[in-house]
């Protein structure tokens, strides 16, 4: 039976190519298009999960209160890793503080390279569980050492056994290698960390962190933490919430242990309350999975109902020769099996096929796992439950026929056989007309943010990191030497790029202020030339200048900055005091007040933000220069390069333009944005497929009719419309249901962001427009061809 069923199953196939052809095709594509979804899902959601401690392993972060609103931090003040430690040792395990993963500076023998590393506690190793090579997990208590990835190992080193070699770092540090480990996974934490580097030798090389040992109020650094094995995460939580209390704190400060299952889809926090994260997004693209997947198994049912009766007489002799109905439904069920076994080897090939270019639009290292036991167990249940539920309506529907009907030649599939088809042509349009509203949207509000104001000039400019004592030292001259190239207009020094907000700052006090508020502010320090090299813009006021020597203790501040002091009018020339972590009080007078400069993420609110020449609180650490617009990039770059050469050659000349930094800021959204594009033409593709399957069917129907009208004189033209009528109205019925849908789901997406469009009504029009005109290039080819037919070839048989 099993064989006779497999027969007739592949008679079918072969005998009905083209709508076997769009059956098969159109499945491969739904499951294609749910493979890699599910394989994006899946390193969504096991980020991080290389570690042996996943389950127990935390940062610890901080919020902090600011009036009514709390503000939350993954960087921590130094001296609470030692709390942690002490006062809560039965708590933890491991403690470990870590600087930011930031690019150093690496010299070797006549080798330099630019690569990311960390400096992080001995206790990192174990936590984090690093697959040590070469050495052992106490490579790093030595300050003087140094591990690094194998990747790292091979491109300095080649062959050779780097242990016990001594690596220059940022020109300023010599450290002694002493391990060697296995590269970080692309989808975890640190997955572009290459070396790791020990944190007692940070400490000791850099004044500004020793001097923070103490220092409860410089949030600068991370820290992450292993909890006990008999610890409950929130019950340590509750314990350690206040442990940053009774330290002259006035923000009132609260420790927060952050999961590292959260870290990568739970990250973001407001008000001090966790509110999700990426997560939004593994949800939407499961959702849309499934719904491209829907799409295509509503095209199976639709072309096995459309045949129905074609395959009436084989199903009234089965009945009449004594089969029964369960053998029936497991007939057409198992042709449904075959069609997606093959669908599912086709879908495999076009995923592999489509990961490269997958990987590189998601930023993903994914591959299928081909090896893997558990992934072969999810093919064949993914075959089973696809070819379920693509089958089971054609299943029970075909079965159900009389057979005695059949046989006297009196079956008609009835008046209301098309409707569930109809039904079914609407949802898969209504999906895909959702699917192309919401890319539109996505689109619009890259676009949007792209066109914000941003309040400086970014074109041209080039960023260069201070992270060797040679640049320290000589900033005054090697700003005389490139002034004087000509390569550049202007050159300034500040604590954070024009890209990013390094330090925030409490301690200041106005007129006005109320005495219980301990605000935060973005503090960067900057040169005399800073306003006029990034062209910052002015509401009122002044530059800093040269010609003032009191402008040491002067101010700029953003005009976000103003409305949140609530400074009266005139504000220039106003004091604002300033107490720094030393304890020092010291009084500024506001120079002037310039428009937002746009430095963090240009979806959100800008930050209240202090621009101030004095540099004993935070360190200048960038360099930013203008290239001279006269004589272009391609030029000017080689000259800069040498001159940095000149007072730096320890170190690889490493530049960012300022304008590529800001375009990363939208990579999150755009990869978004790219990969719903993607989803949504294969939605559009498959519902174009079931389409041009119905109307090929609709016109092998109507033959005879057509035949009639064209000898009645009906013109092809007149015959087009009439066969084409029919799926526009579905496809409009569908743009009536996708219109409230889609604008009630992407108004609610918009609305986590503070800055935001909002959703035209040209989204709409522009989407109607798209569909109507696919939905007609679709039905057009088989009602043009059935119109054109000779009507004596339709006719002969009356």
């Amino acid at each position: 039976m099993l064989k006779n069923y497999f027969i007739v199953a592949w008679r079918n196939l072969t005998k009905n190519r083209v709508y076997s052809a769009i059956n098969i095709l159109g499945l491969a594509a739904g499951m294609a298009v749910a493979l890699l979804i599910g394989l994006w899902i899946w390193d969504e959601v096991s980020y991080n999960q290389n570690f042996d401690n996943y389950n127990r392993v935390v940062r610890v972060m901080e919020n902090s209160t600011h009036g009514s609103q709390k503000s939350t931090f993954n960087s921590v003040p130094i001296p609470l890793s030692v709390e942690l430690h002490t006062t809560y040792a039965a708590d933890f395990r491991r403690v470990s503080m870590g600087s930011w993963n930031v690019s150093h500076a690496l010299a070797f023998g006549d080798k330099q390279i630019i690569k990311n590393g960390m400096y992080v506690q001995p206790d990192f190793l174990p936590m984090f569980s690093v697959r040590l090579i070469a050495g052992s997990m106490a490579s790093l208590n030595d300050p003087r050492s140094m591990i690094l990835s194998r990747t790292l190992a091979t491109t300095i080193f080649g062959n050779d056994d780097p242990i016990g070699k001594t690596i220059k770092v940022d020109n300023r540090s010599s450290l002694k290698v002493t391990g060697i480990y296995e590269d970080f996974p692309h989808n975890c934490e640190f997955g572009d960390t290459y070396a790791l580097m020990a944190w007692d030798g940070y400490v000791a090389d850099w004044d500004w962190v020793k001097n923070s040992q103490t220092n409860w109020d410089n949030n600068s650094w991370q820290l992450y933490a292993q909890l006990q094995d008999h610890a409950d995460l929130k019950a340590v939580s509750a314990k350690v919430k206040r442990g940053l209390e009774g330290h002259d704190r006035k923000d009132k400060p609260e420790v927060v242990l952050h999961p590292m299952s959260k870290w990568r889809l739970y990250s973001e926090f407001k008000n001090g309350v966790n509110i999700g994260g990426a997560i939004q997004f593994v949800n939407m693209f499961a959702v849309v999975g499934i719904f491209v997947l829907l799409l295509a198994c509503i095209n199976f049912m639709n072309l096995s109902t459309a045949r129905s009766e074609k395959r009436a007489k084989e199903v009234g002799i089965r009945k009449a020769i004594g089969s029964l109905h369960r053998q029936l439904v497991g007939q057409f069920l198992g042709e449904s099996m075959l069609i997606t076994f093959v669908s599912f080897c086709l879908a495999l090939l076009i995923v592999q096929l489509a990961l490269p270019f997958f990987n590189e639009l998601a930023d993903k290292q994914m591959n299928i796992f081909w090896d893997k036991p558990l992934f072969w167990l999810s093919a064949i249940g993914f075959i089973v439950i696809t070819g379920f539920i693509a089958g089971s309506y054609p299943a029970f529907y075909l079965s159900s026929f009389n057979s005695v009907s059949v046989l006297k030649g009196t079956f008609k599939a009835g008046r209301f056989a098309s409707i569930p088809r109809k039904v079914l042509v609407v949802l898969q349009f209504t999906v895909s007309v959702s699917l192309i509203i919401a890319t539109l949207v996505v689109f619009r509000q890259i676009e949007y943010a792209k066109d914000r104001p941003i309040g400086y000039d970014r074109e041209g400019l080039l960023t260069i990191g201070i992270n060797t004592p040679d640049l320290y030292a000589h900033y005054g001259t090697l700003r005389n030497d490139l002034l004087s190239s000509g390569a550049i207009e202007d050159i300034t020094e500040s604590g954070s790029p024009t890209t990013a907000v390094y330090s925030g700052q409490s301690g200041f006090d106005w007129p006005g202020k109320d005495p219980n508020l301990n605000p935060t502010f973005a503090v960067i320090p900057v040169t005399h030339d800073f306003g006029k090299t990034v062209g910052w813009q002015f509401k009122e006021g002044r530059d800093f200048s040269r010609d003032f020597a009191t402008d040491s203790a002067g101010m700029v501040l953003n005009e976000t900055a103003v409305k949140y002091m609530g400074l009266k009018e005139p504000v220039v020339g106003q004091t604002v005091k300033y107490l720094y972590s030393s304890r020092t009080d010291k009084n500024f007078r506001i120079l002037g007040v310039i428009k937002d400069m746009v430095m963090e993420s240009p979806f959100e609110p800008v930050k209240q933000t202090v621009f101030l020449m004095d540099t004993s609180s935070v360190g200048m650490n960038i360099i930013t220069l203008r290239i001279n617009r006269n004589i272009g990039a391609a030029r000017a770059l080689p000259a800069i390069a040498a001159i940095f050469k000149r007072y730096n050659p320890g170190t690889p000349f490493d530049y960012t333009f300022n304008d590529k930094d800001y375009e990363k800021k939208f990579d999150f959204e755009q990869r978004i944005g790219s990969l719903a594009s993607v989803f949504t033409a294969f939605a559009i593709f498959i519902s174009c497929l079931g389409l041009f399957g119905l109307a090929a069917f609709m016109a092998e129907q109507r033959t005879k009719e057509i035949g009639v009208r064209k000898v009645l004189g009906a013109s092809v033209l007149h015959l087009w419309g009439l066969l084409s009528k029919e799926f526009l109205l579905l496809v409009s019925l569908s743009f009536v249901v996708a219109i409230p849908l889609s604008w009630y789901l992407m108004n609610g997406w918009l609305k986590q962001y503070d800055y935001r469009t909002t959703i035209s009504a040209w989204i709409f029009l522009v989407t109607a427009a798209m569909a109507l005109l696919i939905t007609l290039i679709t039905v057009s080819f088989q009602s043009i061809r059935a119109s054109m037919a000779n009507p004596a070839r339709s006719l002969r048989s009356e």
